[in-house]
């Protein structure tokens, strides 16, 4: 492999930042469509009285849906700033929910290159997504942390293979040259305002706060996942990385088979925790550090979710919850935490 990656340029990279020209209207059926590719099916993201009964305009997008923005607008980072490695690997996710996002919705995306770490000769690289209404209050704010990976270790037969399969025109590894080279817009001064009307709403949360205690073990939920989910998943949300499909490419990137997407166990997390508060829009953190990865061979694959409640705070009605996900016996979940606000 002779792609070399020059780490103190990438790093002198930090602070890149664009928006992205047009909005993303939310629309009910990609809402509909996403919750149950993260097999979702709590009733305020496919029913529109159940939501007004929340307490929503239009049906409630599942927390994790932003990854689909995020995806489309992170590509040209990728294409033309990030760029020399030959793998991506994701490590490590958090989502901040200042408002829950609703069909109809018309998001303006800001990218931002926010971080660059060297640790034991892999770059950790943080993108940083900003969720913005028509208005200019931000509504989310999404942080998404990959590896990047080059040189050794890297079967170089995988670029190959993988132009061999892809979807014509979509790019999964940053191994181009660099573009604009001499740019780096910063993003501009000024206050990020939050939103107001996500401060002042009272989640419709089934337990109120003060029915909760420290150590109360949330019910466990277990999750199946097929090739078909993998398929489906990747479709919706956009990520056509043939590793979650293919189980040539997914040798030839040194896995043992074809993988489920992290952002795919993430939503089924997030999912988890929402069926047991009531509200999807309680949570205002969820994060999340990738340790493992989900197996899906042939005959499927299989994620148990628990959880408890690590810690209270009578002044603000928050819970953090502290989520294990296990998967043929292996902690999926590094870390992983969410905050929900209560009644």
């Amino acid at each position: 492999m002779t792609s070399v990656v020059d780490a103190p340029d990438i790093a002198s990279k930090v602070g890149h930042y664009y928006r992205v020209d047009d909005v993303y209207e939310v629309g009910r059926e990609k809402i509909r469509e996403y919750a149950r590719a993260v097999q979702d099916f709590h009733p305020a993201h496919w029913e529109d009285d159940a939501a007004a009964a929340l307490g929503y305009p239009g049906l409630v997008a599942p927390l994790t849906f932003v990854s689909i923005p995020a995806m489309a607008a992170n590509r040209l980072l990728f294409e033309s700033v990030v760029v020399g490695y030959d793998m991506f690997v994701q490590t490590e996710q958090v989502f901040e929910q200042h408002k829950p996002i609703v069909a109809g919705d018309r998001l303006v995306v800001d990218v931002e290159l926010s971080s660059v770490r060297r640790i034991a000769g892999k770059d950790l690289i943080t993108v940083t997504n900003t969720f913005a209404d028509e208005s200019g209050e931000t509504v989310h704010i999404m942080h998404t942390t990959v590896v990047g990976i080059t040189g050794d270790g890297v079967d170089p037969e995988i670029t190959r293979a993988v132009e061999n399969v892809m979807v014509h025109g979509v790019k999964v590894f940053g191994n181009g040259d660099a573009q604009h080279a001499g740019e780096t817009p910063l993003r501009p001064e000024g206050e990020i305002r939050l939103s107001a009307e996500g401060v002042a709403r009272v989640p419709s949360t089934t337990l109120s706060f003060d029915e909760l205690t420290v150590g109360a073990e949330l019910p466990m939920r277990d999750a199946r996942l097929s090739r078909g989910d993998l398929v489906n998943y990747a479709g919706v949300s956009g990520d056509g990385n043939p590793i979650h499909w293919d189980e040539s490419i997914a040798r030839l990137a040194g896995l043992p088979d074809v993988i489920a997407h992290g952002m795919l166990t993430m939503g089924l997390g997030a999912g988890f925790v929402s069926t047991w508060s009531g509200d999807p829009g309680a949570v205002t953190r969820y994060g999340v550090r990738l340790s493992n990865y989900t197996i899906v061979d042939s005959q499927g694959g299989e994620i148990e979710y628990t959880g408890r409640v690590k810690s209270l705070d009578p002044e603000t009605r928050t819970a953090v919850i502290a989520i294990v996900a296990k998967s043929g016996g292996r902690k999926i979940f590094g870390l992983a935490t969410t905050t929900l606000r209560f009644r």
